[in-house]
């Protein structure tokens, strides 16, 4: 179908890799949303150089689109879960975000791209970024504290990580038209809080994880380049003025 499948028991493969003992949090063995997204950008600036990818891509994008937008409007998480074709984990997630925003190729567009932002912007905004899982789920941790164990449950299932505003952000200005209005409208509403969590935490910098619940206390590492590096590239570039 031109999408990638990977995966194995045991292995935390994806950016959500917390792992305890033998348990792994978020498995999510299958085809996952951004690693389809990140795969199929990959194949279309492989494009500037030879052909030989073209009907992958091609195949890849139309099977996205019928196979990962839900009923709902949100995508899928994983599509082929645990390898089962036709199987679907359709955790509310931030993952999704990459289809529309964050890389230079969209997946979505028009109405289908709008649906995902609006949802991912209700269930998953915060202040200081996207939740890694929308509250309604049983398993949501809204607050990372605790003992290691109960702090890596709640690292990929609940708490916030600021380096997703990036692709977020861009997303939002690409759905709503990316005029000079929008971008302004968007560092209006986006960017304050930014702002001032530069003189928490880390003083200067952007922490790695905050917690998902308010008051969005930072957590984990304060000076990250994830989370500082993204921020930057919105105010530099997405959200740059002309």
């Amino acid at each position: 179908d031109g999408l990638l499948a990977a995966g194995e028991p045991g292995v935390p493969l994806t950016w959500m890799n917390a792992k305890i003992g033998d348990w792994v949090v978020t498995p999510r063995i299958g085809k996952p949303v951004e690693v389809q997204a990140l795969w199929l950008n990959a194949l279309w600036i492989a494009g500037n150089w030879t052909d030989r990818w073209y009907e992958t891509l091609e195949r890849g994008r139309k099977n996205f689109s019928q196979r990962f937008i839900s009923m709902s409007g949100q995508l899928h998480d994983v599509v082929d879960v645990n390898h089962v074709r036709g199987t679907v984990d359709s955790t509310l997630r931030p993952n999704q975000i990459l289809a529309v925003g964050g890389l230079p190729l969209p997946l979505l567009e028009g109405e289908a791209a709008r649906r995902v932002v609006d949802i991912v912007e209700q269930q998953l905004w915060t202040p200081l970024g996207l939740r890694t899982l929308a509250p309604n789920h049983p398993d949501y941790s809204p607050r990372y504290v605790g003992n290691s164990w109960e702090r890596n449950r709640a690292y990929h299932q609940g708490t916030v990580w600021p380096w997703l505003a990036g692709p977020f952000v861009e997303a939002w200005v690409r759905v709503h038209g990316a005029t000079a209005e929008v971008k302004r409208q968007a560092r209006q509403r986006f960017f304050p809080p930014f702002f001032v969590h530069l003189d928490h935490a880390g003083s200067g910098h952007v922490s790695e994880i905050a917690d998902g619940e308010a008051p969005h206390t930072p957590r984990g590492c304060p000076f990250q380049a994830s989370s500082l590096g993204e921020v930057l590239r919105l105010n530099n570039g997405v959200l740059a003025e002309p």
